[in-house]
């Protein structure tokens, strides 16, 4: 059995019994130390700034109330989270991956591709990037479409969260490089049809060394976790 691909879920918080804020700098620089495959992100667009942080609603990892997108942005620099650190932006976190790891950037607010498409081409043109390095996620596959439109050269991953009838179908007029599948509701049927459509399959959240096992006897790529050191350990053994 081949080692699965280690995505760090969030910059992937949690590392040897202790954690940092997820979607921070710091989560995020653990994780390239580590030598992950990937490092997961989540972006909201806010007054044309892209922003690094999962919930639509303040509280719960970045201080502050209220619902993300309705804050002045002003507002939402001034708040921080449980290290200190201010929310980061997406250019932030560009500039700290670098060539390390792929990024895979998961759209979570509306109207987000135009400001992604902007702060992509302006930081690969500067920094003599490569766009093969960055994947586009989403729930949204209305803002995926638009990826596709607006951003060609960068791969695009379509989450769901279930067993859709027609199974990766969805993937197609898209595009799509993988699909993005949810742990609950993995079958053989499912990435089996994947696979026969070319697509890659990555499995979120993934935290257990069962899970990993099961995952990687079903032939699956890649996963999302939370703890990627263990992961990391745990693959070893099939090096």
């Amino acid at each position: 059995m081949k080692p699965l691909l280690c995505i760090a879920h969030r910059g992937g918080p949690q590392f040897n019994q202790s954690s940092l804020p997820e979607n921070s700098l710091a989560a995020i620089a653990r994780a390239l130390e580590l030598g992950v495959y990937a490092v997961e992100i989540d972006i909201f667009q806010v007054e044309g700034e892209l922003l690094v942080t999962h919930d639509r609603r303040l509280g719960r990892v970045v201080s502050g109330e209220g619902i993300i997108t309705e804050q002045p942005l002003a507002f939402l620099r001034e708040q921080r989270l449980a290290n200190g650190e201010p929310i980061p932006t997406l250019q932030q976190v560009l500039e700290l991956v670098g060539d390390k790891a792929m990024l895979n950037i998961e759209i979570k607010g509306a109207n987000s591709v135009p400001v992604l498409q902007r702060v992509l081409d302006e930081y690969v043109s500067s920094h003599q990037g490569n766009y093969e390095q960055y994947i586009i996620s989403s729930f949204d596959h209305q803002q995926l479409f638009q990826a596709l439109q607006l951003l060609p050269q960068v791969k695009r991953a379509v989450l769901i969260e279930g067993i859709p009838l027609d199974y990766a179908a969805c993937c197609e007029p898209l595009k799509a490089y993988s699909f993005n599948t949810h742990l609950s509701f993995l079958t053989p049927e499912l990435i089996q049809d994947a696979q026969q459509r070319g697509l890659k399959n990555w499995v979120y959240t993934v935290n257990h060394e069962d899970d990993w096992r099961a995952l990687m006897a079903l032939g699956v790529d890649a996963v999302f976790t939370d703890k990627p050191d263990a992961l990391l350990v745990f693959n070893a053994q099939f090096i």
